[in-house]
């Protein structure tokens, strides 16, 4: 047999490339999946710990980044448009309000999910946490959080909670003449999104519809419309809520309840966690129930944040993993007891061991399975300022509950045929 023998310049090179192929494929074999995802300061910092313990848990295989967003929604939204406009983004999956999909869908930015998660795992959502996640046939978002509407009122001052937009202010004027309140209730009368969940729920209240966007029918100007918006305005004028309501949002509603200045309030579910803090008059006394409504009417504003993938990721198995994780059983207790965001698994709502210890997400779960999305429409931001700004010129008395909500209804159906979507 003849005897190879390399000269030692090509034995080094061999050697060389045999050594860079063996560092290449351990590098290949220990590459981490690196996912990022963009959630509004207030969910990046109570899913911190969840993120340590997931990538504690996928160490040498994935690695979760939670990037902190502004803390106000509209601003969130401005950012990861921004970001989606400029090109590819720099994040795999967006933590998103429920009203921003239909808009997020049309324009192509998100990756449809249901080969992810199947029949089984829909039906696992307590029954409102299954809205607002889907547009146009496609599962598009997962929720993280379930959020609704809420009648927040004193239980030290009434045995039962009122039922209609007529009880409300009965009892609010009884006990504000017997000088147990200074105001009956108060709500989010800003010019603002607080706005358009208060007035989704009255109209749905009186029994009528903001916008059927099957149809795009828009009951605005409707008897029911004119109805809801014509309460409020009252609210104001009777003296049950304060003229400073037009400038209140969710924590200015929630301090004048938080220091025993008024009867009832309108706000979501954080406001119980606060209530029940040191500094509160009202701790202890204290219940929730949904928005009172004429009988058979009742809905509550669904406000949920879910995660979403977005198109462009190269890690999309890698995110899955990841937004299952931070949506599990386990971790929608952790979320709920720690930070008060209401679970969206029915088998959270039924621990009984959870129920034990905060008897409360009962009646989070009863508000929840009568929760309806705004309009979904890419159109919303557009309706919703229409009718902030009609429904606040009532409430200043710069117009009529008619006048306002024939100009709403008028604006609105502009809107909808200059983008091909009315009649």
């Amino acid at each position: 047999m003849t005897k190879v023998i390399f000269p030692r310049r090509l034995l080094g090179l061999l050697i060389a490339v045999l050594i860079c192929s063996t560092s290449f494929a351990l590098v290949q074999a220990t590459t981490i999946e690196s996912v990022s995802f963009l959630m509004a300061a207030p969910f990046a910092d109570a899913t911190q710990d969840l993120v340590k313990q997931f990538n504690q848990e996928h160490r040498g295989v994935i690695n979760l980044k939670v990037i902190r967003g502004p803390l106000e929604t509209e601003a969130m939204s401005d950012l990861a448009i921004s970001s989606l406009l400029l090109g590819k983004a720099p994040f795999d999956v967006l933590l998103m309000d429920v009203t921003w999909l239909p808009k997020y869908a049309a324009a192509g930015w998100m990756v449809p999910l249901e080969d992810y998660f199947n029949d089984n795992d829909i039906n696992e959502l307590a029954t409102g946490a299954r809205e607002g996640n889907s547009y146009n046939d496609h599962l598009y978002r997962w929720p993280l959080t379930a959020d609704m509407g809420l009648l927040y009122y004193r239980t030290d001052l009434m045995d039962q909670p009122p039922e209609t937009p007529e009880d409300l202010i009965l009892m609010s004027q009884s006990l504000q003449n017997n000088q147990k309140v200074d105001w009956g209730y108060v709500w989010q009368g800003r010019q603002y999104e607080g706005l358009s969940c208060v007035y989704l729920e009255m109209i749905d209240g009186f029994g009528g519809d903001w916008l059927q966007t099957s149809t795009n029918q828009i009951g605005l100007n409707s008897t029911p419309g004119v109805e809801a918006a014509a309460w409020l305005q009252d609210l104001i004028d009777q003296g049950v809520s304060p003229e400073a309501v037009t400038n209140y949002a969710e924590s200015e509603a929630l301090q004048s309840f938080k220091v025993g200045d008024s009867a009832f309030m309108r706000n979501w579910p954080y406001a119980w966690a606060e209530l029940q803090k040191s500094d509160s008059a009202v701790k202890g006394n204290v219940g929730i129930t949904t928005m009172v409504a004429e009988p058979g009417h009742t809905t509550a504003t669904l406000g949920s944040w879910g995660l979403a993938v977005l198109q462009g990721s190269s890690h999309v198995e890698a995110s899955i993993e990841a937004i299952r994780f931070l949506t599990s059983e386990s971790a929608q207790k952790e979320l709920f007891l720690k930070y008060g965001y209401t679970p969206t698994q029915q088998r959270v709502f039924d621990d009984p061991q959870l129920l034990q210890e905060s008897p409360i997400l009962a009646e989070f779960g009863k508000a929840l399975k009568v929760a309806k999305p705004r309009p979904q429409t890419p159109l919303y931001a557009q309706i919703s300022d229409v009718l902030q700004r009609q429904l606040s010129s009532i409430l200043t008395r710069e117009q009529t509950p008619q006048l306002g909500m024939d100009i709403a209804d008028i604006n609105t159906k502009q809107i909808l045929i200059s983008a091909g979507d009315g009649s």
